[in-house]
């Protein structure tokens, strides 16, 4: 993780901008607890597999989210070791919880175990 540091007023408005929108500020929020797959936030957001994978790209480009390659799987999860961690967690910090969400899906036997 790195040092907290100062964000200068451009950059901490790009990452507002990118977090205004309402899906990846949801999706940034479950990837702060869970690593998660395009497939599980299809059926989360009952969005198609390009928009999902769009979100995912703005979030990644921003260095706000890590990947992790396993198999023929990608799963993404919140980068701890951005320089813009500390500022992303402050803005998620008091939404409300992922885990009725991902309840959801795992009711419905798309946990996870889709990508298998």
């Amino acid at each position: 993780m790195q040092p907290k540091q100062e964000m200068d007023i451009e950059t901490s408005a790009r990452l507002l901008k990118l977090l205004g929108d309402k899906t990846r500020l949801t999706m940034v929020k479950m990837m702060s607890k869970y690593e998660c797959c395009v497939c599980e936030f299809t059926d989360l957001f009952d969005m198609s597999q390009p928009a999902i994978s769009q979100h995912l790209k703005k979030l990644k480009d921003a260095g706000a989210v890590s990947e992790a390659r396993r198999g023929q799987w990608i799963f993404y999860s919140l980068n701890q070791d951005s320089p813009y961690y500390g500022f992303i967690s402050n803005i998620i910090r008091d939404l409300p919880k992922p885990s009725d969400k991902v309840e959801k899906i795992e009711k419905q036997g798309k946990r996870i175990a889709c990508c298998k």
